[in-house]
Formats: C-alpha cells, sequence, structure tokens
C-alpha cells in the first residue's frame, strides 16, 4: 500500500463478504424457502449477488429477478421463513475469508478499537460472532434492526461510531461492496475495500484497496504502534 495519509485509532468494519463468507449459509436460508414454496433452488453464487442490503432486500430483489411473487405478503411471509431456517445453523458453512481471523487479532492487540456496521440482524450477527469465536474483539456491533435505518443510510455507520466514542476522523471503515462505500462517503469518512467479496467491483482509488486486513497496520496512530 501507499504510505498512510492519515492515522485512526479504529475501524469499523462490514460483515458479510468483508470478514466472513457467509454466502453459503445465506443461500441454503433461502433455498429452503424456496422449497417450501415449490420453486427452484438456486446457485450460491446466483444468491451472493444480492447480499448488502439486507435480507428483505435480498429476497425481493432476487424474486423479481427470478420472475416470481414479490408483493408485500410474500415478501414478509419470506422473509420471516428466511430468519427461522438461517437461525437454525447460521454458522454452519461460514467461512473468515483468508487470513481474516488472525488479521483482526492482530490489529486489535495493535490497539485499534474494533466495530461492526452489517445490514444483517442485529442478533444473528451476535450469535454469528459468538458461533466463530471473535465477538470479543468488537467494541461496538450494530445489526440493521438496531438503528432506525441501515445502510447506506450514513446514521447506521455513525450510530456504530457514537457507541465507541468516536470523532470524526478517528476512524475508517472497510467494506466490500458499493453500499459500505455509499455509507462511508455519506457519514464523510475514510473507506477502504477488501480483495474478496464483491471488493474487486468496488471503483475506488488504489490506495483504498487491501490485500489483507493486516495492510490497515500502516494506519496505526503513534501511540498504538509504540
Amino acid at each position: 500500500m501507499t504510505k498512510p495519509l492519515a492515522s485512526y485509532g479504529a475501524l469499523i468494519f462490514d460483515l458479510d463478504g468483508t470478514l466472513i463468507d457467509s454466502a453459503p449459509d445465506i443461500a441454503a436460508a433461502v433455498n429452503a424457502y424456496l422449497r417450501s414454496r415449490g420453486w427452484p433452488e438456486q446457485e450460491t453464487e446466483f444468491v451472493e449477488r444480492f447480499i448488502g442490503n439486507g435480507p428483505r432486500r435480498l429476497l425481493l430483489d432476487m424474486l423479481v429477478e427470478l420472475g416470481l411473487p414479490s408483493d408485500d405478503e410474500t415478501i414478509r411471509a419470506a422473509h420471516a421463513a428466511y430468519l427461522a431456517h438461517y437461525g437454525e445453523a447460521p454458522a454452519r458453512l461460514t467461512k473468515f475469508y483468508s487470513h481474516v481471523r488472525e488479521d483482526l487479532a492482530a490489529l486489535k492487540q495493535a490497539g485499534f478499537r474494533l466495530g461492526i456496521c452489517t445490514n444483517k440482524p442485529h442478533a444473528l450477527t451476535l450469535r454469528i460472532l459468538d458461533l466463530l469465536g471473535i465477538a470479543p474483539l468488537f467494541d461496538a456491533v450494530l445489526g440493521a434492526d438496531a438503528v432506525p435505518a441501515c445502510k447506506p443510510d450514513p446514521g447506521h455507520l455513525l450510530a456504530v461510531t457514537k457507541l465507541m466514542g468516536l470523532g470524526q476522523g478517528e476512524w475508517a471503515y472497510v467494506g466490500d461492496t458499493t453500499v459500505d462505500q455509499a455509507t462511508a462517503v455519506g457519514a464523510d469518512a475514510p473507506f477502504f475495500v477488501v480483495p474478496w467479496g464483491g471488493g474487486k467491483l468496488v471503483p475506488t482509488e488504489p490506495e483504498q484497496r487491501l490485500t489483507r486486513l493486516l495492510d490497515l497496520m500502516a494506519y496505526r496512530p503513534v501511540q498504538a504502534a509504540s
């Protein structure tokens, strides 16, 4: 990476597609619902295209794309069924992206405070973090239903910083989609994009592209580096 132009005492992360590859578990929950309706199941790669705006929007966009019923009542029932199926085994197929677990631990050890801002439901997010063994690394976590409006509304991200007691310029946001990028822009915050998930499709400057999370070590404040 290029020489850092700033330093940050805290890093806030998106979850799905940024820290964890949860697409297989999300697709399994979607397909359980589709089976219950007698509709054709979909490949994980297809479902993954719709991840980023939360489950309700995922289901709506996917059903519209497939030409299946997408009225309000169908989406309400689909959303409830999806959450029930997902909640049965939320981390059975989920894996960390390469080096993510050890890099998060290294960033924490180096003095960074860590947070999560995700469009996954809040209770489900907390459960998955606990199942994956990384919950203790984070100072604050806010899922989509824990705030009045979720990403790309910048208020979602700023609510995480408020919980962490952070001021403007003290933190950066890390994600893998244009939704994450738009959220950071709306919050007037520095943004970094990971190379996995949807990261390759996000148009941004080279210095904002990470090769792995450990690249963020270059942005340690002096007191954290000592």
